[in-house]
């Protein structure tokens, strides 16, 4: 499988949500625009199984360094989460 860039090449800006954006299971699951607590469920194990794959191939030092990677991105995630939402509450109170 050739390999994904993690960031755009011209702003250096991660873009793992756009490789997100193409899972089936999560353009499956945003279709009608509610996330039901089974579409989370298997996100979860999907993520769950992925992580088990990963963790037993990692030495210590690069699961130190994946662990960080993951907390940064979660951390990302719903901080830019939020910073949507919010900018469309203004923009609603806006208009």
């Amino acid at each position: 499988m050739a390999r994904i860039s993690w960031f755009d090449d011209e702003t250096e800006i991660p873009v793992i949500h756009e490789q997100a954006a193409k899972l089936e299971s999560f353009t499956q699951a945003m279709a009608d625009g509610v996330i039901e607590q089974k579409e989370l469920e298997r996100q979860q194990e999907s993520v769950v199984a992925a992580m088990r794959e990963v963790e037993g191939t990692l030495d210590d030092e690069q699961h130190a360094k994946v662990t960080r990677l993951l907390v940064e991105l979660s951390a990302y995630n719903i901080m830019r989460l939020l910073h949507e939402l919010h900018a469309q509450r203004l923009q609603r109170a806006l208009s």
